[in-house]
């Protein structure tokens, strides 16, 4: 399931009263910064998840066009691999399978938590895997372009997309990590590139955080950083919002 989050934020102060607009975006940018996620709880009726999110950059379209859209279970999914169905994900970033920069930030808010278990949102530093890259490792990464698809369930709708990136990618003084579980194309012969998967799900395995939502709860995350997944669930009542955020113009 994951460990609980390392990475949380109240809305409220010690007092019970809602903290002032320019406390919370201060408390919430350092945590972003320094863990690279932030679990945000207490979240009252007034708080306005748009508005908050639109100061982190402007909003990126998700392969259908939605620019904030809803997370939830579609009956004609569930025999394939597909955000929108009750079944886990595998650990992976977004944005890999468009041409250009993946989103920056990702964020998604409760609107009805999942009733029974499963549902949480799971995360894992990228760079805990990274960390572990040889030298030799790391400049193949940095060098060497995969194919990337999009998955069954937007291939279902019509929506097939295939870009071709490293993994690995410099941008000035970041570094932007691709990973998919199963819709990064490896070659047979790519045996740095197999190792690393079966690396990356190990780790991810031992070491992710485990988010449980309550209704209105909110999760950002660097996704330029932190690989990202899903536990199974059981509710179809499950109900999330989503925005991507992109990358600043350089």
């Amino acid at each position: 399931m994951g460990r609980l989050p390392d990475s949380v934020l109240s809305c409220m102060d010690a007092n019970g009263d809602i903290l002032s607009g320019h406390v919370l975006r201060y408390a919430f940018r350092q945590l972003l910064s320094n863990n690279g996620y932030v679990h945000v709880v207490d979240v009252p009726d007034s708080f306005d998840h748009v508005a908050f999110l639109r100061e982190l950059g402007s909003f990126q379209p998700t392969p259908t066009g939605t620019v904030v859209g809803d997370l939830k279970p579609e009956p004609d999914m569930d025999d394939v691999y597909h955000a929108q169905n009750r079944k886990p994900l595998v650990p992976h970033t977004e944005g890999y399978e468009f041409r250009g920069l993946p989103p920056r930030f990702m964020a998604l808010w409760c609107v009805v938590p999942a009733a029974g278990s499963g549902g949480e949102t799971t995360m894992l530093d990228g760079n805990r895997l990274f960390e572990t890259l040889s030298d030799e490792e790391r400049k193949h990464f940095l060098s060497t372009e995969y194919k990337w698809r999009t998955t069954e369930g937007l291939a279902r709708r019509g929506l097939e997309y295939i870009a071709d990136h490293p993994v690995l990618e410099s941008i000035g003084e970041n570094m932007v990590i691709r990973f998919s579980g199963n819709n990064m194309l490896v070659p047979e012969e790519d045996v740095l590139a197999r190792e690393l998967l079966e690396r990356g799900s190990e780790i991810y395995d031992d070491e992710c955080v485990s988010v449980r939502y309550e209704r209105r709860d909110m999760v950002a995350w660097d996704n330029w950083r932190m690989l990202h997944s899903r536990n199974a669930f059981e509710d179809p009542a499950r109900h999330l919002k989503r925005v991507q955020i992109r990358a600043a113009a350089s």
